[in-house]
C-alpha cells in the first residue's frame, strides 16, 4: 500500500493490471516507452484520449504495455466510464498506471478495481495542502472527532450547504490522514482512509451531508 520513491512505480504496476498511486502533483512521473494520457484541451482528459488508447490496445503484445494517466483525476466523467470498461476486461500484459495528488476524485469503481499506493512522507501534516488554513482546521478536526465532537463538526460542516466544501474537506481530511500515518505510525489514521472515501463517494452521489459525515465516519 505504500512506497517510497518514485522509481519504484513501474516495479510496483507490472503486479497489477491497473494500480494508483497517491503523489504530490509536483512529482512527473516518466516510464519508458509508455502511453502516455494527460491534459489536452481545456486541461481535462476527454473521452476522445481514452478510446484512441484502447484503439491502441487492441493490438496484441507479448511484451508489458504500460499506460501512464497522469494525473488520473483530470479525466472527464465520460472518459472515466470509458476507462472503467477496459479494466473490467483485464488485457494479459497491459498495466495501467494512475497517478493523483486526490484519491477522491478517483471513481470509486475505478478504485475498487485498481490496487492502491500512497507514497509515504516526512513532511508536516499540513504542508503542501492547498487550502486556506479554516479549512484545514475544520478537516483536521473532522479527522480527528469521536462521538458528540464529530456530530458537533458534522453539524457545522452541514450548516453551509454547500456540497462542494464538504467534498473539499473531505479531500483534506484524506491527505492529513495518509500523512499522519506516516509520521506516527498509527493505524487509526490508516482505517481512517476508507471511511473517509465512503463519506466523499456519498455525499459527492448526492447524499445526506450530515448523515453521512456522521454514520460514515463514526
Amino acid at each position: 500500500m505504500f512506497f517510497n520513491e518514485t522509481s519504484e512505480i513501474k516495479d510496483i504496476a507490472a503486479n497489477h493490471h491497473a494500480a494508483i498511486f497517491v503523489i504530490p502533483n509536483n512529482q512527473r512521473i516518466e516510464i519508458k516507452n509508455a502511453i502516455l494520457l494527460e491534459p489536452q484541451e481545456k486541461s481535462v482528459i476527454t473521452i476522445e484520449q481514452v478510446r484512441n488508447v484502447i484503439e491502441r490496445l487492441k493490438l496484441k503484445t507479448s511484451k508489458p504495455q504500460y499506460i501512464l494517466i497522469q494525473p488520473a483525476d483530470k479525466m472527464q466523467t465520460e472518459a472515466a466510464n470509458a476507462f472503467l470498461k477496459n479494466l473490467e476486461e483485464p488485457t494479459e500484459n497491459i498495466h495501467f498506471v494512475l497517478i493523483t495528488e486526490n484519491i477522491a476524485k478517483i471513481l470509486p469503481t475505478i478504485r475498487s478495481r485498481s490496487a492502491l499506493y500512497f507514497m509515504k512522507s516526512i513532511e508536516s501534516l499540513e504542508s503542501k495542502i492547498d487550502a486556506d488554513e479554516g479549512t484545514k482546521s475544520i478537516s483536521r478536526n473532522l479527522l480527528m472527532a469521536k462521538g458528540q465532537e464529530l456530530i458537533d463538526v458534522a453539524e457545522k460542516i452541514a450548516k453551509k450547504k454547500d456540497r462542494e466544501y464538504t467534498l473539499n474537506v473531505l479531500s483534506i481530511a484524506i491527505k492529513m490522514s495518509y500523512k499522519a500515518y506516516f509520521m506516527n505510525g498509527k493505524n487509526i489514521f490508516l482505517k481512517k482512509i476508507p471511511k473517509l472515501l465512503d463519506a466523499y463517494d456519498n455525499i459527492a452521489a448526492n447524499g445526506h451531508i450530515k448523515l453521512h459525515l456522521i454514520a460514515d465516519l463514526c
